[in-house]
């Protein structure tokens, strides 16, 4: 019997989906502020380059530590409870950027607000793989990464307003407070949001909560059969006892499962999207435009190209399939990304006509990795892990991305200065190339495929790039 219409189904899940996924936008507007007021700290405070890549690259040092913390307290305190110490953190760890009085206050902040993003960079997407019906599975994990290109894009506008006013000002230093400051009041939204979320039924389950599993299935609008289906999955799935690094330890087959969301994760950074992401403005520059301004409103349009064509991976990742999509994705960026090094090789400075196709150029590379490689990714690894060991699976992940996310963010200039502007992106359009093999050889096709039955094939010994099927 139906326990309610699919218009109040969808709306539960959706409802569900949005809040969690807020997770998300809080860490776009950490990825996507620094861009915009890393000149102006530079500024303020003095200091060189190098400096300025370890400002850039202590949250991702601290988000590693975040998500390794975060395998600890989803296991035994609950997603929903994570995603909540996480809302807290991201409150005091901005409005300690905020108010940092030098270089080196900012930089310890920076690592503490990496806590935040960490945590939630694991817990969101493992929640929503959790609390998501499997037909729906795979656009509510792309809503994750929706969240993080509108944070993205939501932090570039507030770098350009606020890099207008300062310069309308004439004020430098002041205003890159109010950039970092600012994700205080969204992260305090999400808190009060997430109050509302019923913890994730598989992790109840974990525990031996059946009762409220069943009681979170009512309240997304399963119907009887669909709960009695899920829920006997999911205890199907229990009867593996072994869970985290015992588990790693002792079962090969999870051990090949682990390894692969590990080469997922340094794929998707290795891509090259977060030095854009990062570094925008001077990239903007090297394109050729100077102007402060210029180079902040260039970077709005980046970040809403980014937001438009995650819409690309929403609509079609449950219906075309993930690894279609991925193969689109990495040619497009490969050859982008070349694109972009050889007209910086000919000399962007040198031929002003050159800007616009390079700028052209790597819009389309955004284009390329929002539709697959930036929301794909994480619905792969939330996908892949067996309940027993998703935590530890989803940790090494995790932690993973954050490790290859700070080693880009901590290198970008200095590749620039040694290899060269055009070398650099040639470097990353290389590697999408490559990464079209990796995905052949080892990574499977999970669309419509139920959790439990994915791990049913891995654990029964099928291929990795078999076990979707």
């Amino acid at each position: 019997m139906n326990s309610s219409s699919p218009f109040r189904k969808k709306l539960a899940i959706y409802f569900i989906g949005f809040t969690a996924a807020l997770a998300g936008l809080l860490f776009g507007l950490d990825i996507g502020v620094i861009s915009g007021a890393e000149g102006f700290i530079q500024k303020d405070f003095g200091i060189p380059d190098r400096m300025i890549e370890l400002i850039v690259s202590a949250l991702l040092w601290g988000a590693v530590l975040g998500a390794l913390m975060s395998s600890y307290f989803s296991a035994h305190f609950g997603r929903r409870k994570t995603i909540l110490m996480s809302a807290i953190v991201f409150v005091f760890g901005s409005v300690a950027c905020a108010i940092a009085p030098n270089e080196y206050v900012l930089l310890g902040a920076r690592l503490f607000l990496g806590l935040a993003v960490g945590m939630a960079s694991f817990t969101a997407p493992l929640y929503l793989s959790e609390v998501s019906p499997q037909a729906v599975r795979g656009g509510m994990i792309s809503m994750y990464q929706l969240m993080i290109t509108i944070g993205i894009v939501l932090a570039f506008l507030s770098n350009a307003w606020l890099a207008s006013y300062a310069n309308i000002g004439g004020v430098v230093g002041g205003h890159w407070r109010w950039m970092l400051g600012v994700i205080a009041f969204p992260a305090a939204g999400m808190f009060i949001g997430v109050l509302f979320l019923p913890e994730s039924p598989r992790w109840l389950c974990l525990k031996g909560l059946h009762d409220r599993a069943v009681g979170v299935f009512r309240r997304l609008h399963l119907d009887d059969a669909e709960i009695a289906a899920e829920v006997a999955e999911i205890e199907d799935s229990l009867k593996v006892k072994q869970n985290g690094f015992a588990f790693f330890r002792e079962n090969a087959l999870f051990r090949k499962a682990v390894y692969l969301g590990i080469g997922l994760q340094i794929i998707q950074q290795l891509t090259g999207i977060n030095v854009i992401m990062y570094y925008a403005p001077r990239i903007f520059n090297i394109a050729g435009f100077t102007s402060t301004l210029d180079q902040m409103w260039g970077t709005v349009i980046v970040g809403v190209t980014n937001v438009l064509a995650t819409f690309i991976a929403i609509a079609f990742v449950d219906k075309l399939g993930r690894k279609p999509i991925m193969y689109a994705g990495f040619v497009t960026m490969g050859v982008a990304m070349v694109v972009v090094g050889v007209l910086f090789n000919i000399g962007v400075e040198a031929n002003k006509a050159l800007a616009f196709p390079a700028i052209g150029a790597l819009l389309i590379f955004i284009i390329g990795f929002a539709m697959s490689a930036g929301p794909i990714i994480w619905v792969i690894c939330s996908e892949i892990y067996p309940l027993a060991g998703r935590d530890f699976g989803v940790m090494c992940s995790t932690g993973t991305n954050w490790v290859t996310n700070a080693i880009v963010g901590m290198t970008f200039l200095t590749m620039l200065s040694t290899l060269g502007n055009g070398n650099t992106f040639i470097l990353y359009g290389a590697l999408n190339v490559i990464f079209i093999v990796v995905f052949m050889l080892f990574v499977p096709e999970t669309k419509g495929v139920r959790l439990e039955q994915i791990e049913k094939h891995l654990l029964s010994g099928v291929p990795l790039r078999k076990i979707g099927r």
